[in-house]
């Protein structure tokens, strides 16, 4: 085995656009929630697409400002998305739920995180039949409120699971810059991108990936 990936005990998956297909749902749902909001979505999709797997709720700040319209927004944002999810529109990405079973299968443990609230995370686990699949998920709720790009979800994974012994031994895989920089935050020894969803291989590679893989097939071989 690579010294760097020997001993990986903690794999931290992101959902949207890693292990679940996003099929651009994220900006329907923003794009509705601008509407809500009175707000013209195209000026404001650049900053959406930027800021991909960051907290939901921390992108509406920014946009709005004001922590009233953002509560709003973000709550808009949140019912588009459900209904989206309701009239079958999420699915797995191919693969991603084999890949879990692997991964569980060599003796690491694993566990699902989103920016989206614990209220959407459910909706879609319950939708791809996957409430039992992963040993813990997470939303920003659960980590004190901060998503990505802090390291606070990656470290309540391995706090609350208290499965490995150094950060060394998690890996944090994900698909956007974000996931990047809460992995090297974190001080996780795996830090691997993937191609699927919203960030290419050099905003990965500069955002600290100590891997970039095509998707989340290639993890269990890396592993």
């Amino acid at each position: 085995m690579n010294r760097v990936t020997h001993g990986i005990r903690l794999v931290v998956l992101d959902m949207a656009g890693t292990t679940v297909a996003d099929g651009g749902l994220v900006e329907e749902a923003f794009t509705a929630a601008a509407r809500h909001m009175g707000e013209e979505p195209a000026t404001m999709l650049d900053y959406v697409r930027a800021t991909m797997g960051e907290s939901k709720i921390s992108v509406f700040r920014h946009l709005f400002g004001e922590e009233s319209k953002a509560q709003e927004a973000n709550k808009a944002f949140e019912a588009a998305y459900a209904e989206l999810v309701d009239g079958g529109r999420v699915a797995a990405l191919p693969g991603a739920r084999e890949t879990i079973e692997t991964l569980k299968s060599q003796g690491r443990t694993v566990v699902l995180t989103t920016g989206f609230a614990r209220t959407t995370q459910d909706a879609i686990l319950a939708a791809l039949g996957w409430q039992d699949l992963a040993h813990l998920t997470l939303c920003p709720a659960d980590a004190g409120g901060r998503g990505r790009p802090y390291p606070d979800m990656v470290l309540t994974a391995f706090l609350r699971t208290a499965v490995a012994d150094d950060v060394r031994q998690v890996a944090v895989v994900g698909d956007t810059s974000y996931d990047m920089l809460s992995g090297v935050r974190a001080g996780a020894g795996v830090v691997a991108g993937v191609l699927t969803g919203a960030h290419r291989r050099d905003a990965l590679s500069e955002a600290g990936a100590t891997h970039v893989l095509g998707s989340v097939t290639e993890l269990p071989v890396l592993l």
